[in-house]
């Protein structure tokens, strides 16, 4: 973890309520902080005595691109902020994916729903990069609340998208689209725990990393407010997650 000021560079509207942000570091030091997909940051908020943890989508040597739903009042006041506004980040929080090839086999899925899309992104420019191929499933409840498909599809990787209402891609939930996939048996997903009970079950899987939502106050493990139980025992999902492996967690 590192405490570091970023620059509120841009934003861009991908649906009526889901951003794009880019924050730029002051020094390639502070961006350096995130080093594995599926990490997240904690932002303080102009006023706000909480800051707001918000998964990385990508990053750079100076660069954070941030995915965000407006959920409250923190988030719509975050991604309205003044261009050029100085933001104290908590950067590098979590761990992130395990995505080495002995663990996750020759054929992994990433699997999101709604906002979990967003460390995905990051996580399969990763692996292409360490030349993998992953595939991903990407879920919303229609055309018009999906987003970054194109981005997904510009890395080059086979994405097939499931909507509630049937108006993009399979009709149904991801858990509809992987059984159309006979050789899915591992999954990378992030999403809502509803999403990820259900992606969880699924009888054709050997393994798989489950990024968990939480409340968060700190980020950092020390007020234990998001701690669940797992057959390890307690964990807090900002220290000891968000991703957590399949065979530890408990419903």
């Amino acid at each position: 973890m590192k405490q570091c000021t970023f620059i509120w560079r841009s934003r861009r509207q991908l649906t009526p309520d889901t951003w794009e942000l880019v924050l730029m570091a002051l020094n390639s030091q502070d961006a350096a902080a995130v080093t594995a997909p599926g990490q997240f940051v904690n932002l303080a908020l102009p006023g706000k005595f909480l800051r707001r943890p918000i998964s990385v989508c990508d990053w750079g040597k100076y660069h954070l691109t941030l995915l965000v739903k407006e959920a409250g009042e923190g988030t719509k006041e975050l991604v309205r902020l003044p261009p050029e506004t100085e933001l104290d980040v908590l950067a590098g929080l979590g761990n992130g994916f395990d995505f080495a090839p002995e663990t996750v086999g020759p054929a992994p899925v990433l699997v999101g729903g709604g906002i979990g899309v967003a460390p995905l992104y990051g996580l399969a420019k990763r692996m292409l990069e360490n030349g993998q191929s992953p595939r991903a499933v990407l879920g919303f409840r229609s055309r018009a609340d999906s987003f970054y498909l194109e981005e997904f599809a510009a890395l080059g990787i086979p994405v097939l998208p499931a909507s509630e209402d049937g108006s993009l891609g399979v009709k149904g939930f991801v858990t509809d689209a992987l059984n159309t996939l006979p050789d899915c048996s591992y999954v990378l997903a992030c999403g809502p725990t509803a999403m990820l009970k259900a992606v969880h079950a699924l009888p054709q899987l050997t393994g798989g990393q489950f990024s968990f939502e939480a409340r968060m106050a700190c980020g950092f493990g020390a007020c234990v407010g998001c701690t669940i139980e797992t057959k390890n025992g307690l964990r807090r999902v900002c220290k000891d997650g968000p991703v957590f492996r399949k065979e530890e967690i408990l419903w």
